[in-house]
């Protein structure tokens, strides 16, 4: 296949000067990243049912003569790659999964599948971008192979599935239970590199800080009993409903007056009011749901402490009870320092000095931060927006319109490969 324009990187992408020169990536590798990407883009599968994809990723990896190992944590997939020299060990992980959202780019390889999310029928579409990281850890599997007799030290890629969450309610997922079913049992690595691309930045700039990058997600349940009642008489029952809406209004009250944010962002939202049946009857329940974005693990416990406080109180000074339950989905994401300051002349070295910014924290989640939670972690953001678009105008990741210019590929395969080497000691 020829090397498509779409995938030439814009101009800016080309640094006026080179600390050191990038390691250097072959255009047929390019081009077979590129036309992986297409194939998975135009077949995506959500979480847990990922079964294509891993066929794809174990059959590239036995092509590789690596010997992958499959149906890890349902459909992920983990193979090792050991050099010819000692050295030290380094994970890289590339997540598998789709969403349940219609496509509309209008792109010749777009996804036209569909299937059942939670019980209701939905479109399927890489709408996060996950075909990319995908594609992306194939063609860094494909380079580092090719260097195996000169690669200090030792490799595990780990293709996870069901970053987004499962499509059943209640089944366990993604990072975790990959962890909890052994992948770093008998390899425990001395760090861990993930990718994401990311609307909000250009192609050809790099996205990481040091820290807290990501927000901790957690998924909270507020159900509030009072007294069901006619509508027409409020005074005798227990109004769950009013009690239910007092509480989310004081509940923001926690983060504005009583949690300094300018040393940690929270965010508190609801997503989520259910109560009642009927316009003239009052009912007994409301149930609230939302999400709570944290970076800091003792503030997380402040704000629930505080939350469930409120709640309790307000409740009872109705007449009402209250209950909070909080289930984490994933713990915030924190780049490990030495390791961002290790590997960010590596960034630089594949991009140039000027392309890698230091981005803001965001309130997003990745469960990415288990692996980092398990050994030392760097993540980045490659910028997926062309140059002569504005990140500011553009559909971000999770809609419907989101299409990333194929140059991120290019960024983010000579991105990773360049910290692997780097971090292992290999360039």
């Amino acid at each position: 296949m020829s090397r498509p324009l779409l995938f030439l990187l814009p101009l800016a992408f080309v640094p006026a000067a080179w600390a050191e020169a990038p390691v250097p990536v072959k255009p047929e590798l390019l081009d077979q990243v590129v036309e992986w990407r297409r194939d998975l883009h135009a077949h995506p599968e959500l979480g847990n049912h990922e079964t294509r994809t891993a066929q794809v990723i174990a059959a590239h990896l036995r092509r590789l003569g690596l010997t992958p190992k499959t149906g890890i944590a349902h459909t992920g997939v983990t193979a090792r790659l050991k050099g010819g020299k000692p050295g030290p060990r380094v994970a890289l992980r590339a997540d598998m999964d789709a969403l349940p959202v219609v496509e509309q780019t209008g792109l010749p390889f777009a996804s036209t599948v569909r299937s059942e999310y939670r019980g209701q029928p939905v479109g399927v579409m890489h709408a996060c971008g996950h075909d990319m990281h995908v594609s992306i850890l194939m063609g860094v599997a494909e380079a580092l192979v090719a260097r195996r007799d000169e690669l200090p030290g030792e490799v595990l890629f780990v293709f996870q599935p069901a970053e987004e969450g499962p499509p059943v309610a209640g089944e366990a997922a993604g990072a975790e239970l990959m962890l909890e079913q052994g992948i770093f049992a008998d390899f425990k690595p001395d760090a861990v590199l993930g990718l994401h691309v990311w609307a909000g930045l250009h192609v050809g700039q790099i996205g990481v800080r040091s820290g807290g990058m990501m927000a901790s997600a957690d998924e909270w349940t507020l159900t509030v009993k009072g007294k069901q009642t006619h509508g027409s008489q409020p005074w005798a029952g227990v109004d769950p409903i009013t009690v239910g809406a007092q509480i989310l209004l004081g509940a923001q009250s926690i983060i504005a007056r009583q949690v300094d944010i300018t040393r940690s962002p929270v965010v508190l939202t609801a997503g989520q009011f259910q109560a009642g049946v009927r316009f003239n009857i009052i009912p007994d329940e409301a149930i609230l749901v939302g999400t709570l974005r944290t970076f800091d693990p003792a503030l997380r416990e402040d704000v629930i402490a505080r939350f469930r406080g409120t709640a309790e109180h307000f409740a009872g000074a109705s007449g009402a009870s209250a209950s909070l339950e909080v289930v984490n989905n994933a713990p915030a994401l924190i780049n490990d320092a030495a390791l961002y300051r290790q590997l960010l002349p590596s960034l630089e070295r594949a991009v140039g000095t000027g392309s890698v910014v230091e981005v803001p924290p965001v309130t997003a989640a990745e469960d990415f931060s288990r692996f980092a939670d398990a050994s030392r972690g760097l993540f980045f953001f490659v910028g997926s927006t062309a140059a002569d678009k504005d990140p500011a105008t553009m559909p971000m990741n999770h809609s419907p319109f989101y299409a990333p210019d194929e140059g991120a590929l290019e960024v983010g395969l000579r991105a990773m490969l360049q910290a692997t080497l780097d971090f292992l000691g290999a360039s």
